[in-house]
């Protein structure tokens, strides 16, 4: 991946989508692998006002064809988004007085959304990227956020290298004692995520995704639509139809009340679970 480490791309959209695919690959203890196209929101959460007014078909905090909304993220209660990622700095000694905090993530489609991943990317006032914000949904409506400062050795022309132990239950079918290992490009005219989910023997599970940039206007919305509908519905239905597939190659079920899981910030990069949560306020 090639990648600018002077900062976000300066765009004059507060709101951008990226349209690509997500893939999952299983490698153990049989091999599994599906993708699908998807669509992205990217907001600039200092300035949501903006992105309200960027076209008819999307709406902050309101009632759109798509839809952000604050209170499906973060704290969950509709606070500003912007402070819950500079409190989540200061934590970690970082100053973000004056930096843009980006957040990629899906939008509410007539209303509805399911996020197994949504992604901050922090900058400082000077353009660099400090922080970032891994923010994992189960398929139980919790969230954990994953917040990993950007250390200068994680970042090269290959991208940003950043390693989190799983401290948070996700799926059914993968045990807790495991390591996510993200390789991320930040927005530009491209995005790319890679997460890579390792154990004792190995790597078990790489999911990705990569978009390309796309102006957000009411046209590309419309055509978003009728390429792409009901998309959180397809979200919802592939969980279920991926953990039916799974369970039928004979892949161990890891119950829940096995495993104690770490506290969110309610009550991950989500895959292959038995239940879904869609969230609709």
């Amino acid at each position: 991946m090639d990648m600018d480490h002077s900062g976000p791309d300066d765009r004059t959209e507060a709101a951008a989508l990226y349209v690509g695919q997500v893939m999952h690959a299983r490698m153990r203890p049989t091999t599994h692998r599906f993708r699908y196209r998807v669509m992205s929101l990217l907001i600039d959460l200092g300035r949501l006002d903006q992105a309200d007014r960027q076209a008819s078909l999307f709406g902050v905090n309101r009632r759109a064809l798509y839809s952000f909304h604050e209170a499906d993220h973060g704290p969950g209660d509709g606070s500003s988004l912007l402070a819950y990622a500079q409190t989540c700095a200061a934590d970690q000694g970082i100053d973000l007085s004056g930096g843009r905090v980006l957040l990629l993530c899906y939008p509410r489609l007539l209303g509805y959304v399911f996020n197994p991943l949504s992604v901050y990317f922090c900058y400082r006032s000077d353009g660099t990227l400090a922080l970032m914000i891994y923010e994992v949904r189960n398929t139980f409506g919790e969230i954990k956020p994953y917040v990993l400062p950007v250390r200068p050795d994680e970042l090269s022309a290959a991208g940003l290298r950043q390693v989190q132990d799983k401290t948070f239950y996700v799926s059914p079918f993968i045990d807790m004692a495991m390591r996510y290992h993200f390789r991320v490009m930040p927005p530009g005219d491209n995005v790319k995520l890679r997460i890579l989910e390792t154990g004792a023997d190995g790597p078990l599970l790489a999911a990705t995704f990569s978009g390309r940039r796309r102006t957000l206007t009411s046209g590309s919305l419309l055509a978003t639509f009728v390429s792409l509908p009901l998309v959180t519905v397809k979200i919802f239905a592939a969980i279920h139809w991926e953990a039916l597939r799974l369970w039928a190659k004979g892949v161990r079920l890891v119950p829940r009340g096995e495993i104690s899981a770490s506290p969110g910030t309610n009550t991950g990069l989500a895959g292959n679970g038995s239940h879904a949560y869609i969230s609709r306020r």
